[in-house]
C-alpha cells in the first residue's frame, strides 16, 4: 500500500510539473512607472491585451529606477519606463533586450494658482527653476530615482541652483502623492502631464510652465534578458511588446483621452 501511494504521488508530481510550467506562461510581471498606472492608461490597455492573448499581466507600479532594478533582479519579465539614459544603461549592461519606443508625452511645472515665483507662461524650464529657487517657495521633489526625478535633478544641475533648506522637500513618493503634497503645501513640482491630468481636479494645481523641448518625455518597453534570468517569461514579455507597438495597441494609446484630453501619443516605429 505504501509503495502504491508513493508511486501515485510521484506520478502526480511528474504530471503536474509541465502543467505548472504551462500555467506560468499564462502570466507576466510588468514593472512600470506610477504615471502609466495613476493616469488610468493601464486599465484601458491591459484588459484588451489579456483578452486577446489569454496572458494575465501582474503590474508593479514604482519609479523608473526601481522598475529597472526589479528587472535587473529577475523579479519581473518586462518593464515599461521613461528615462532613456537609464534604459540604455539597462540594455547595454545586458539586463534587458528588445527595447521598443511605445509613446511619449511631456513634463510640466505646476504650482499654486497665485504663482508666487512668477513663472507662469514661461517656456524655459531652467529659467523657471532659477526663479523658484530664488523665490523662497517650496519645491516638492519625487526623490525616488524615477524618470521624473532624474529629469528634475538634471534641470537643477543646469540651473546651477536649488531651493535652500526646508524649501526643497524630497518626498520619496509616487507622482500622485507628490501632487497632493504640492497642493497641501502650496508648492511647486515637476510632473508628467498624464498624472497631472488625473489629479488636476483633486489638487487645483495650475500648469505654469510647458512647451520646452527639454521636457519631452518618451516611454520605452524592455524585455528582461532570459540569458540573465532563466525563469522569466520572455515569450509573454515579447507578446506584450509586440501588442503595445502594434497598430491595435498604438490606436488604443491614442484613444485614451480622459476628459477629452490626449495624455499619451503613440511613437512605435
Amino acid at each position: 500500500m505504501q509503495r502504491r501511494t508513493f508511486t501515485t504521488l510521484l506520478l502526480s508530481a511528474v504530471l503536474a510539473a509541465p502543467l505548472a510550467q504551462a500555467q506560468s506562461q499564462d502570466s507576466i510581471r510588468l514593472s512600470t512607472t506610477t504615471s502609466t498606472d495613476n493616469s488610468g492608461l493601464l486599465k484601458v490597455l491591459l484588459p484588451a491585451f489579456e483578452a486577446k492573448t489569454g496572458i494575465k499581466v501582474h503590474v508593479i507600479s514604482v519609479g523608473t529606477g526601481k522598475a529597472l532594478e526589479l528587472g535587473k533582479n529577475g523579479d519581473v519579465d518586462v518593464t515599461l519606463v521613461h528615462a532613456r539614459t537609464l534604459e540604455d544603461k539597462f540594455v547595454a549592461e545586458g539586463w534587458g533586450v528588445d527595447r521598443r519606443d511605445v509613446m511619449y508625452n511631456d513634463f510640466i511645472v505646476v504650482g499654486p494658482t497665485g504663482d508666487p515665483a512668477g513663472i507662469k507662461g514661461g517656456k524655459d524650464v531652467i529659467a523657471a527653476f532659477r526663479k523658484i529657487a530664488a523665490s523662497g517657495i517650496r519645491f516638492i521633489s519625487r526623490g525616488d530615482n524615477s524618470g521624473t526625478d532624474v529629469m528634475e535633478k538634471g534641470y537643477w544641475q543646469q540651473a546651477g541652483t536649488r531651493p535652500a533648506g526646508a524649501n526643497y522637500v524630497s518626498a520619496g513618493l509616487g507622482m500622485g502623492e507628490v501632487l497632493n503634497m504640492a497642493a497641501e503645501m502650496r508648492a511647486y513640482t515637476l510632473t508628467d502631464r498624464a498624472t497631472y491630468g488625473a489629479y488636476r481636479a483633486k489638487t487645483g494645481l495650475a500648469v505654469l510652465v510647458e512647451g520646452d523641448k527639454r521636457m519631452f518625455n518618451p516611454y520605452g518597453i524592455i524585455a528582461v534578458n532570459p540569458a540573465k534570468h532563466k525563469g522569466v517569461n520572455y515569450r509573454g514579455a515579447r507578446q506584450l511588446i509586440e501588442w503595445l507597438t502594434s497598430k491595435e495597441g498604438q490606436a488604443r494609446i491614442a484613444a485614451f483621452k480622459p476628459q477629452g484630453e490626449q495624455l499619451f501619443f503613440p511613437s512605435a516605429r
